[in-house]
Order: C-alpha cells, then sequence, then structure tokens
C-alpha cells in the first residue's frame, strides 16, 4: 500500500497569507471585492482552508485590524522605551510610527485597513475606541492641545502618505517631524 505525499500543515503562514492578500485585492479592487470566494482563489488555499482560518468576511477585516493594530501598539510602546521624557511621549512615539508607516513594508495593510475603516462601521467603532483606550491611558501626559494637534497632523500626514495625495521630500517630512515633536512637549 502506497501513501498519497502528505504536505506539511503550517496554519500561521497560511493565516498570514490570508490576511496579505486580503489587504491586496482591498487595495486593488476596493473593500468590497474581498470575498471569501476570492480570497481563497487569489491565495490559493481552498475555501475550507479559509473558512478554518475566517468564517465569514467580518473575521477576516478583523483579523486584519488586530493583527495590524498588534503591530502599531508594539511600535509605539517600542518607541516610547526609547524616550526618557514623559511629557508628551506617547505623542511623539504616534509622530514616529505614523511618519515611518510610508516606508514599512506593512504600508499596504495599512491602506486597507484604512479604505476599511472608512466603509465598515464596526471597524470604525473598533479604531474609536483603541484611540479613546490610548489617549485614556496617557491623558496625565499627552493630553494638552499642543499634543492633540500632533496627532492630528500626523494622522493627516498618514492619510497623505497612503493616498499618494502629496509628495513629501524627506527633509521636509524631517522639518515637519521635529516642529510636531516640539509641540509634543508645550
Amino acid at each position: 500500500m502506497t501513501s498519497a505525499p502528505s504536505r506539511q500543515k503550517q496554519p500561521q503562514r497560511v493565516r498570514r497569507q490570508l490576511l496579505e492578500v486580503a489587504a491586496r485585492l482591498s487595495l486593488e479592487q476596493g473593500v468590497a471585492a474581498v470575498t471569501l470566494d476570492a480570497v481563497s482563489q487569489a491565495a490559493g488555499v481552498s475555501k475550507g482552508g479559509l473558512l478554518h482560518h475566517f468564517p465569514n468576511k467580518l473575521a477576516l477585516l478583523d483579523a486584519l485590524f488586530d493583527d495590524l493594530v498588534a503591530r502599531f501598539d508594539s511600535a509605539l510602546d517600542e518607541a516610547m522605551a526609547g524616550d526618557d521624557v514623559e511629557k508628551g511621549r506617547f505623542t511623539r512615539a504616534y509622530l514616529g510610527v505614523c511618519f515611518a508607516l510610508d516606508a514599512e513594508a506593512e504600508a499596504q495593510g495599512w491602506q486597507m485597513l484604512t479604505i476599511a475603516l472608512l466603509a465598515e462601521p464596526h471597524l470604525k467603532e473598533r479604531w474609536r475606541e483603541w484611540v479613546a483606550r490610548r489617549s485614556a491611558q496617557f491623558a496625565a501626559t499627552d493630553s494638552s492641545p499642543s499634543c492633540l494637534l500632533a496627532r492630528f497632523a500626523a494622522d493627516g500626514v498618514w492619510l497623505s502618505d497612503l493616498m499618494r495625495s502629496h509628495d513629501i521630500e524627506a527633509p521636509t517630512r524631517a522639518i515637519l517631524l521635529q516642529k510636531l515633536n516640539a509641540l509634543s512637549l508645550e
């Protein structure tokens, strides 16, 4: 009796691949194009394999949101750990991470998430909750109008980067970041 060749299962790799394909499809064709059939086909995974990881489209979008926000939180925490000045520390970390997103390999995921946030009320609410939680966590050090203005400006740069609406050269970006970091100390 001969046995069929077996393929080693790699659920984490398959899950990551499905998330990346969902992000790519969303960017190329819009959030509406992110169907379970389209994702499974583009990823080369059976629909059953996809359903094992994500039972529906919302679960897929939630997983992408969770993954990206966890990485964002990790980058923020790392940046704050390297900042000895308590006042405005969260704001400076937020600025640094947002300004770096355009150069990051995961920029595509953030583009997809931003589009999904605009289209999916459930994800918009989850982002609002994240912002409220982090703002409350650092209210003692980062609630000044200047810190809020700096974070709003970072959101604008982030959106500009994602939409490719402005070509901001590196020296200008550095000056913007420097000026916004100065606001965090006011």
